[in-house]
């Protein structure tokens, strides 16, 4: 038995109808589940995940893809967990496109943010010099989670972040109605003002940004 057909034994087994339907409740209903508690999935998963390790490291980019197109919102999980760890200093330049493929694909703020942060973030530390194409590609699409990403992958960069390009991005879509997008400015924001919090209130201060972008922002910031 393979490791995805593993895997899919294994988590069948511990399906819970009750707890599914309240997990697909509080996502909004976007996604079916099979009602297992995240501890109880990321055992199942690195108990196989050891067991497999020879065929995940060979082939986990294909492993991984075909976890997250699966039905269950868990399967994504255990992809994009799996894909975060290998790939880690292990990028391909062409990564970019398989990265977005990921974000665009069973998207909602709990897949998006890991991807943003540490496959989007990460693949643009090893590749710097793609930065400026890959988050202006990113954020002229007309997709909302591409938009957010560009926003978000600097989350991990801490006192390293590319404070011009995010403000950057703030500038051109502080006038979103979305509320993830504003989220995510303030969201940044905010990570970045624990390393910088003079330059984060200044900036907050003239650039007229949404309510809700700007309280997150400042709300470590000003009391």
């Amino acid at each position: 038995m393979n490791f995805i057909q593993a895997l899919e034994t294994e988590l069948n087994i511990y399906r819970n109808a009750t707890k599914a339907k309240q997990m697909e409740a509080y996502m909004k209903y976007n996604f079916s589940f099979l009602g297992i508690q995240a501890e109880e999935r990321k055992a199942i998963l690195h108990h196989l995940w050891k067991k497999h390790k020879a065929e995940i490291k060979s082939n986990f980019r294909d492993i991984c893809w075909i976890l997250f197109t699966k039905k269950e919102r868990e399967f994504h999980y255990c992809g994009i967990e799996i894909i975060v760890k290998e790939i880690n200093k292990n990028y391909l330049p062409d990564d970019g496109s398989l990265i977005e493929k990921w974000i665009t694909t069973n998207s909602w703020w709990d897949s998006v943010d890991v991807i943003a942060k540490y496959l989007l973030g990460n693949y643009l530390l090893q590749f710097p010099d793609k930065t400026l194409n890959v988050i202006q590609h990113f954020s002229n699409a007309d997709n909302m989670w591409l938009s957010r990403s560009a926003i978000l992958f600097q989350l991990g960069y801490k006192k390293n972040t590319y404070f011009e390009l995010l403000k950057s991005e703030c500038e051109k879509h502080k006038q979103s109605n979305a509320f993830f997008i504003q989220k995510a400015i303030g969201w940044a924001l905010r990570e970045y003002g624990k390393y910088n919090p003079i330059a984060v209130q200044n900036y907050v201060e003239n650039s007229n940004l949404k309510p809700l972008s700007r309280k997150e922002a400042l709300r470590n910031i000003v009391k």
